[in-house]
């Protein structure tokens, strides 16, 4: 299995939909793996798993905000589909609409 560090500046939609997935709510304090790198930095993350990576994503008040603007653009576009799922597509003819 792969694994790999990254900066939450550098999550795709993918990576950004696992760790909403994985923490709906939130990550808690159980849930940071805390780490030194080979610059003997100290490190915060939070793990997500694809089926051939393990990603550690570095946490902090910026990804929250990440993950919460991400969910908030998929509800979005959840209630626009619902909207549009309502809609009777066949009966709307050219005549029914007004010019101004």
């Amino acid at each position: 299995m792969i694994r790999k560090i990254v900066d939450y500046q550098k999550l795709n939609d993918e990576l950004l939909n696992l760790l909403v997935e994985k923490f709906p709510d939130g990550y808690a304090d159980k849930d940071i793996i805390a780490f030194r790198n080979a610059q003997n930095e100290y490190i915060e993350a939070v793990e997500v798993r694809t089926e051939d990576t393990a990603y550690l994503v570095k946490v902090g008040k910026r990804l929250i905000q990440a993950m919460e603007d991400f969910e908030d653009n998929e509800d979005d576009y959840d209630d626009d589909e619902k909207d549009n799922e309502n809609l009777d597509f066949d009966s709307l003819s050219d005549d029914s609409f007004e010019e101004d």
